[in-house]
């Protein structure tokens, strides 16, 4: 029956998604560490499921930079340079000075800062900020990252270009998974993980993109500072 038909596909992309998501997380919070290898058939057998979800879940991890497919051996975790980081924290850039400039030209959410609607929008965005900057402070970096990408997102679909939203979203996933994969090798990170999330909501609040702009320069020299400094000890 069409019926039927329709709401296993729907039920299997879900499924999809749900599997990609979970080992997204497990990239991020260092469970599956750089270069480790698995199947098809182990993902499978650890979640439940049958393949056929693992295997696309699996083939979009890889689309989006975060697995590398081997035909002979599965996959593995990709390995990220810090030239790699420095590339995604130059495209991450030019995505968010197009929110900058649409703020300039008028364009952005904020048009109206005395539009209730608006108000409330950006005290929402500010909370997920504050949750942030109380994560980054203590060093907490699982916290961070859900909290931060939630951010982003959010800051990015009140301020700026709503077709960039995704994209912006995929480059910071793809910068947190290379960035942990060197904040691990430290034993503590309390105080030196970025928390100026607070300041950078206010300023675009207030259409200040001259703050924002030295905001987001001194966080892409914190970030690389920060990927640089396990590397070199």
């Amino acid at each position: 029956m069409p019926g039927s038909s329709g709401n296993g596909a729907v039920t299997r992309s879900t499924l999809r998604q749900q599997i990609a998501d979970a080992l997204r997380d497990e990239v991020l919070a260092g469970r599956l560490q750089p270069g480790q290898e698995f199947t098809v058939k182990e993902i499978a057998e650890q979640y439940g499921v049958s393949a056929t979800p693992v295997r696309e879940a699996l083939v979009d991890l890889s689309a989006q930079g975060l697995l590398d497919a081997d035909q002979h051996r599965g996959f593995r975790v990709h390995e990220y340079s810090a030239d790699d980081f420095r590339g995604m924290i130059e495209a991450r850039s030019l995505v968010i000075e197009g929110m900058f400039l649409a703020l300039d030209q008028g364009r952005g959410g904020s048009r109206n800062p005395q539009d209730p609607r608006i108000a409330a929008a950006v005290a929402g965005v500010r909370r997920r900020a504050e949750e942030a900057q109380r994560a980054a402070t203590a060093g907490d970096l699982t916290v961070l990252i859900g909290y931060d990408l939630r951010f982003w997102r959010e800051l990015s679909a009140l301020f700026g270009n709503p077709y960039l939203v995704d994209f912006l979203h995929r480059l910071r996933v793809q910068t947190w998974v290379c960035l942990v994969q060197h904040l691990r090798r430290l034993s503590e990170l309390r105080g030196h993980l970025w928390s100026g999330h607070t300041e950078l909501v206010d300023a675009l609040y207030r259409r200040d993109t001259t703050t924002a702009r030295s905001i987001l320069e001194a966080y892409n020299a914190h970030s690389i500072a920060l990927i640089e400094r396990p590397t070199a000890e």
